[in-house]
């Protein structure tokens, strides 16, 4: 499981870096991020587990920033605001959802992060 995502006054762990592949390569289905070249099992253990926090961590990061941009899209301030269902249509979420994103994209902005132990607002 993902470890919680730090939040504004906690320092953020660096996961492993994601090296972006020649677009030869990416097109290439048994080509992944050069795993397939690794024969040692105990390194292919360790790179692999390097790019799975790697991916868990821009993952957490992504739903923070699709929560802020949901709950500045749903702000009453803006004279184009959206409605939970127009921002779940357009997310490709449930409605429900849409709502608790826009909750919690609150919560970051406004820096209430305290019981927010995890990116996922479910």
């Amino acid at each position: 499981m993902a470890e919680p995502t730090p939040r504004r006054n906690e320092p953020r762990l660096r996961p492993a870096p994601l090296i972006f592949e020649p677009a030869e390569a990416a097109a290439d289905p048994e080509h992944f991020f050069d795993l397939e070249s690794i024969e040692d099992p105990r390194a292919l253990l360790a790179r692999a587990t390097e790019l799975t926090q790697a991916f868990r961590a821009a993952a957490d990061r992504a739903v923070e920033y699709q929560a802020v941009a949901a709950a500045q899209l749903a702000d009453p301030r803006r004279f184009d605001r959206l409605t939970p269902a127009d921002i779940a249509e357009q997310a490709e979420w449930t409605e429900d959802y849409a709502k608790k994103m826009v909750e919690f994209g609150r919560d970051l902005l406004e820096g209430n992060t305290e019981g927010c132990t995890s990116a996922d607002p479910v």
